[in-house]
Parts: C-alpha cells; sequence; structure tokens
C-alpha cells in the first residue's frame, strides 16, 4: 500500500462516518420527538422509514442514469454530503411539524444515497486484492456514523434534541468539505461510461450478482431493524444511550476483523459465517430480555459485532462479478433494493412487540440471515474454491 492510497483511505472512511452521522440522528432524540409531536411507535418509526424511502429514491435515480459511474465521484459525494446536512439541520432551523420533519428526513436519505454507495465505489478504485478491508474499513466507519448519535446523546443527556441535530448536520458537511478537498478516485478506475439505463436490467440478469444481491437482502432484512429498535429495547431496561453506541458500534470491529479474513480465505465463507452468527443472535437475544441483563449485553455485543460484519463483502463482491466501468451503478442498485427491504422490517418489529413482546419480537429477523446463507451457498457453488 503507497503512501499515497493509505491517507486516502483513511480519510475516505472519516469523510463516511462523519457524512453517515445524520442516517439516525432523528431516531437518536426519538423519545423527546415523539413527546414533541405525540407519536406512537409508527410515528417513531417513521422517522426512520423515510429516510431509508428517500434513500431508495436517491439510488434508484442513480442506478438509472448511472450517476455514481458518470459523475466526479469525489464531488457527488461532497455535494450529497452537504445537502443532507442542510436537510437534517433545515428541522430544528425551521421548527418544522412533524410531517415537515418527514419530508426532510426524505430528502436526508435521498442525499445519502450519494454518499455510502459512492463511498464504496471510490474504494474499489483504489484497491484490489486488499479490496474486502478497505470495503470493511469503510462500512466501519458508516457503522460509526450511524452510532454517533447516541454518543452525542450520552455525552449530552439533558441537551435540547435541536442541539444533537445541529451537531450531526454539522459532522456531515465537515465530511462533505474533507470528500472535495483531498478525495480523488484511485489508478483502477474506469474511464466514464456512455449513459445505458438497461444495465440495471443487464447486471440483475447476471446469476452470480443476482444470487450475491439475495444474499444482501437477506442480510438487509436483518440489519437496520436491530439497528433502529435495539437501542428501544435498551432503553426499556434503562440503559444509557452509551450502551447502544456500543452495540452498534462495535460493528465497526466487525466489518475490519471480516475484511482482513475475507480477503485471505474468501468472502463468501466469511458471509456465511456472519450470516449465521447474526441469525443466532436474533434468535437468542429475548431469551435474556428481563432475566439475565449481562447475558443479554453480551448476546447484543455480539450481534452488533456479526450483524454488519458481512455488508463490505456482498458489496466487494458485486464490484468484482460486475463490468468495472458500471461497479459504481451496480453497488447503487443492490444498496437501494436492500434499503427498500429494511421498511418492512422496520415496520413490524414495533407491531410484534407490541403482541408478543420482546422477548419473541427480534427472532423474526432469522428469516434473513437463513435465506442470505442458501444464496450465497449457492454463489459459492458457482465461482472459484477459493472465492
Amino acid at each position: 500500500m503507497t503512501l499515497q492510497k493509505r491517507p486516502t483511505l483513511y480519510l475516505l472512511a472519516i469523510a463516511e462516518l462523519l457524512g453517515m452521522a445524520v442516517w439516525f440522528s432523528a431516531s437518536a432524540v426519538a423519545p423527546q420527538l415523539a413527546k414533541l409531536w405525540q407519536l406512537g411507535d409508527g410515528g417513531r418509526a417513521g422517522l426512520t422509514i423515510c429516510v431509508q424511502l428517500g434513500f431508495v429514491a436517491g439510488a434508484l435515480v442513480s442506478a438509472l442514469f448511472n450517476i455514481s459511474d458518470r459523475w466526479p465521484a469525489h464531488l457527488l459525494l461532497a455535494g450529497s454530503a452537504i445537502a443532507a446536512a442542510a436537510a437534517t439541520a433545515a428541522i430544528p432551523a425551521l421548527d418544522v411539524s412533524f410531517a415537515g420533519a418527514i419530508v426532510l428526513r426524505g430528502l436526508t436519505g435521498f442525499f445519502l444515497a450519494g454518499v455510502y454507495p459512492v463511498g464504496m465505489k471510490i474504494m474499489a478504485t483504489w484497491t484490489v486484492e486488499d479490496r474486502g478491508w478497505a470495503i470493511g474499513l469503510l462500512i466501519g466507519a458508516l457503522t460509526l456514523g450511524s452510532a454517533y448519535p447516541h454518543l452525542l446523546q450520552a455525552l449530552g443527556r439533558a441537551a435540547d434534541w435541536r442541539l444533537l441535530l445541529y451537531q450531526a448536520a454539522a459532522s456531515a458537511a465537515l465530511g462533505g468539505v474533507i470528500a472535495a478537498l483531498v478525495i480523488r478516485e484511485g489508478p483502477h478506475r474506469a474511464q466514464a461510461p456512455p449513459f445505458h439505463w438497461q444495465f440495471v436490467g443487464e447486471v440483475l440478469s447476471q446469476r452470480e450478482v443476482l444470487l450475491a444481491n439475495l444474499g444482501y437482502l437477506g442480510h438487509m432484512w436483518e440489519l437496520y431493524a436491530m439497528w433502529t429498535w435495539s437501542p428501544v429495547l435498551l432503553a426499556s431496561l434503562g440503559a444509557s444511550p452509551i450502551v447502544s453506541f456500543a452495540v452498534i458500534g462495535v460493528g465497526a470491529v466487525g466489518s475490519l476483523v471480516a475484511g482482513k479474513f475475507a480477503d485471505r480465505i474468501g468472502r463468501t465463507r466469511v458471509i456465511n459465517a456472519s450470516l449465521i452468527v447474526s441469525g443466532a443472535c436474533s434468535l437468542c437475544v429475548g431469551m435474556f430480555y428481563g432475566r439475565s441483563y449481562p447475558m443479554l449485553l453480551a448476546v447484543m455485543l455480539v450481534w452488533g459485532f456479526a450483524v454488519v460484519a458481512d455488508s463490505a463483502q456482498f458489496s466487494a463482491c458485486v464490484t468484482e462479478l460486475c463490468p468495472r466501468e458500471y461497479m459504481g451503478t451496480a453497488v447503487t442498485l443492490q444498496t437501494c433494493l436492500g434499503f427498500l427491504l429494511t421498511i418492512v422490517t422496520l415496520r413490524m418489529i414495533p407491531a410484534l412487540q407490541s403482541r408478543v413482546g420482546w422477548r419473541w419480537a427480534f427472532a423474526v429477523l432469522a428469516l434473513g440471515p437463513a435465506a442470505g446463507v442458501w444464496a450465497i451457498t449457492a454463489l459459492q457453488h458457482r465461482l472459484k474454491p477459493q472465492a
């Protein structure tokens, strides 16, 4: 790894961490917002679901028009992060209603579609043999960025929710500035391809890419529901927001460890191991709810480690299996499909919790990892043994 490459990868990870700070900013202060706007579980879920929907819309537009492959990636990332910051800061600045917040959160998600997938595309242009580790570094940064609002809440327990949103927005804007000033694509970037909207259909028809995407869907069935509702479960037991930060943030370590192993022993092996562990945790976590807090916390930390450890490897698989000139579009399409699916489980968990309680609500998430293992095992049989 050259001196030029190493600082670029780390700075890109920092820009991604800061840029993604706005994703869960409203969710971290959901109790305050629920009281302000008199929201039930459906309204609280809506604060995250509208971000997912906005992200899906932004990713779909980007994929259809090949934006991440045809526009300068560092400027797209920078502009998107700053726009997401502005949409977040507008909620307290304009003192909007719940309806206005839903619109602005949707816009935040729309602009973040130019941050997360584009960051992965830039990482891929700098790496070949170490791509699993590099994208793992990026996903680790994204994970910390997603957990960051919980840390801000923990450090300023009595702070106004407005201040937290402003802090998250400032972080995202700083990430955009870093991307604009110091991030560039690497030596493995391809020439900007011609506009080719049919590529979306073509990439989905490739059997190997399709299987990788199906595995990713199983992963996403679980991930964001766990990230969104685990803090609520922990809060119901009186846990500090710092515990929620730890449970989500430990996934950054999982991403780095998984990336290192994936480059050595194969992506599909690491993906399946992560899916099995996280699926088992989703089945077991309810067993300790209300019975043994230390055991519950231990399972949730393992879950947080494993639930996102495979994420980077799905993206790395797609960048390696699709045509190089359209890998930005392929990764964007993958995330579009995955985040669309998250809406189902984000709304499902609170509905299940109200009927069967926390002891059983998370068990349904194990269906995703089970389906993911099936898809990735099928992919293994189509690839070389070292995959």
